[in-house]
């Protein structure tokens, strides 16, 4: 700082200057008047022209300032009107003010002074620009092409006139959206196709035959890529895989995948229609990551039983077809595998908790016990989690209790007592949300989980063993099963047994909907183990109060579609999740019903619906739009929030979408 001061002192100064002169002056007049009055007269002279010589200065950059701001102003107003983009000045009520040549040439007219903006372009309203945030972008499409617009709202400010008003700036984007569209169009997409029963239909096909009915499998797959410009490559002899274009998938979901039905209709011999399970995968970052979608798409699928496709897009999940039973397997060499997979993981944990889901039921309860009777014949320690014991298992947990030696605990201790050594079975539901104690999943990494529900959106996909199959009339026919493979010797309590027994019964009622061969042998073996039909009946009897409910709610029903009948149940009963499943149950054996569905409302206001049907209609698809699951003769789901008029009404919006897709399909 103190040597700019200094150098300054050697910057020529005009006063500094005359000062010194003035000095040297006075001491020249001092020793010699007449030299100094010369000196004096042009001292003066020197100030003279030094304030003329200011003065024209000042004046010329004054006129320099102001000739400069008038240039300014016509560079501006130039600049404006013949702006390269499109811009027009609009009032708040959306009326134009004033437009350039651009904006016209945009919008194909002219004389739009005092014109409406939103009458003009369409797609745009002010509310957009009064709803955003400062500075947003809003888009349009206008005459096929697509603009960003750049707005800022500015006052003007006059004596006479002070308001305020929009500035719009119209950019061209078009040329980008068209790349975007077409980038989106090329991504590939990724499709995995099984035959889900390959070996069945050719067993039960006359072996000359076989030949015609595989090559006209491959020949349907093959032709259905072709249609989609798709590589088709079949790595298995039932596995195929395909990657196509983007731009076809939307075809592919507005016609449902009528490559399910194609595969089905094959008839060259084979005894039993063909189905296929698709997955696929869309959207993914990389095509690795695509391929990834694809297979969790495929899990989906297989996990629903098969003869479907569902299409993953990141975290979106759709799903098409699915409306036929699943098909029975008749090798139980996955319950083997399965049975020797859980022994050694029971070996290796110091206890075992069970938990089943919410509002248990008799499959839920009775596949806990047998999972409990497996763990103790290991010689570990097991607990069972049962927060409340509601009435469909109530007869059942009065026999249980009789015993006194089973241990059931909540699931506040249930997470008190959890630990590294411990092992987590989870049965009768793959859904996190729906289980006892959703906490305890996150607090365990070895989890099992055994479930015959078809697959949904939400898994449980941290279990180190899975064993879900839809095909099985219920999860106490899966845990009877492993049972018989756990031990050479089995070792099953009476209760248990008729525990297990009662679960299949409930779930096949009483072994008329979706019943196989291996049903009936996981009942034998029950049966020779020591169940006693008899107990099992006692524990499915309601008292007269319930037995009226259901009639009442039988008596008011009404039939809302071809085929299809609606009650609901009065809010004031206790046991509102038994009468509306059973009645559900009862309307089924009227005349002409196939499907039959029944609201009820628990104590918390949460509406329960129950869907059955007797497989012509898929109630699982119906109460899926609703979030809730199943099969596709017994399905139910929760809703909160809403009236039960209000789930009335999503319930039959539900339905209509499901018989409109049917017809489409």
């Amino acid at each position: 700082m103190g040597n700019k001061r200094f150098s300054k002192l050697f910057i020529p100064d005009t006063k500094i200057h005359l000062g010194i002169m003035t000095l040297l002056v006075m001491i020249i007049a001092y020793y010699n008047l007449l030299i100094g009055s010369i000196g004096i007269l042009l001292l003066v002279y020197f100030v003279y022209y030094n304030f003329k010589t200011q003065y024209n200065r000042k004046e010329m950059w004054t006129k320099y300032i102001e000739d400069l701001s008038y240039n300014m102003d016509s560079v501006t107003k130039y600049a404006v009107l013949n702006m390269p983009i499109p811009l027009v000045v609009i009032e708040f009520d959306g009326t134009i003010s004033w437009y350039n040549a651009k904006f016209s040439e945009m919008i194909h007219t002219k004389d739009i002074l005092e014109k409406s903006i939103e009458d003009l372009i369409s797609s745009l309203h002010m509310n957009q620009i009064f709803e955003q945030k400062e500075n947003a972008i809003i888009e349009v499409d206008i005459n096929e092409k697509h603009y960003k617009i750049l707005y800022d709202i500015v006052k003007t400010s006059k004596a006479y006139d002070e308001r305020y008003m929009i500035m719009m700036y119209f950019i061209d984007h078009t040329n980008f959206e068209n790349l975007k569209i077409k980038y989106n169009d090329e991504r590939p997409v990724v499709i995995l196709v099984q035959i889900d029963n390959y070996d069945d239909v050719l067993k039960d096909t006359a072996e000359e035959d076989r030949p015609l009915v595989i090559a006209e499998m491959n020949k349907k797959i093959s032709i259905w890529g072709s249609r989609m410009n798709a590589i088709v490559k079949q790595h298995q002899k039932d596995h195929y895989i395909m990657i196509l274009e983007h731009q076809y998938l939307d075809m592919l979901e507005a016609k449902k995948f009528t490559i399910l039905d194609e595969v089905r209709e094959i008839q060259r011999g084979n005894k039993i229609p063909i189905t296929l399970s698709i997955g696929v995968g869309a959207s993914g970052k990389t095509l690795s990551q695509t391929y990834e979608y694809a297979k969790a798409a495929m899990d989906l699928s297989l996990g629903r039983g098969g003869d479907q496709a569902v299409v993953k897009k990141i975290s979106t999940l759709n799903f098409y077809g699915g409306k036929t039973k699943a098909v029975e397997k008749s090798n139980k060499v996955k319950a083997r595998v399965i049975a020797h997979a859980l022994r050694q993981l029971i070996d290796q944990s110091k206890f075992v908790i069970i938990m089943g889901h919410k509002f248990p039921d008799m499959d839920s309860l009775g596949a806990a016990l047998g999972v409990y009777r497996a763990a103790l014949n290991r010689g570990k320690d097991a607990y069972i989690i049962l927060d409340k014991v509601n009435d469909e298992v109530k007869n059942l947990w009065e026999h249980i209790k009789e015993k006194g030696k089973y241990n059931f605990i909540t699931s506040e201790e249930a997470i008190s007592k959890m630990s590294e050594e411990a092992l987590l079975v989870v049965v009768d539901t793959h859904r996190p949300s729906f289980t006892q104690c959703p906490e305890l999943l996150n607090k365990r990494e070895r989890i099992v989980l055994i479930d015959h529900h078809r697959r949904g959106s939400e898994f449980i996909d941290q279990a180190v063993l899975i064993y879900l199959e839809p095909y099985a009339s219920s999860t106490c026919e899966l845990v009877s099963e492993i049972l018989q493979y756990m031990d050479e010797k089995i070792h099953i309590e009476k209760i248990e047994a008729e525990a297990l027994l009662a679960g299949i019964s409930v779930d096949t009622k009483n072994f008329s909907f979706k019943t196989g061969v291996r049903t009936f042998e996981a009942a034998s073996w029950l049966r020779r183990v020591g169940a006693d039909t008899t107990n099992v009946r006692q524990f499915f009897q309601d008292d007269l109060k319930t037995f009226v409910a259901i009639a009442d709610v039988v008596k008011n029903a009404k039939e809302i579609r071809k085929n299809m009948a609606l009650s609901i149940c009065a809010k004031e009963m206790e046991n509102t999740s038994l009468v509306v499943a059973q009645a559900a149950d009862e309307l089924l054996n009227i005349r002409g019903i196939t499907a039959s569905f029944v609201l009820g409302v628990r104590e918390n206001d949460e509406i329960i619906i129950s869907g059955r049907s007797l497989g012509d209609i898929n109630v699982q698809l119906i109460l899926e739009k609703l979030g809730g699951g199943g099969h596709l003769t017994v399905a139910g789901t929760q809703l909160t929030g809403m009236t039960v008029e209000e789930a009335t009404d999503k319930l039959e919006q539900s339905i209509d979408e499901y018989l409109e897709e049917g017809e489409q399909s």
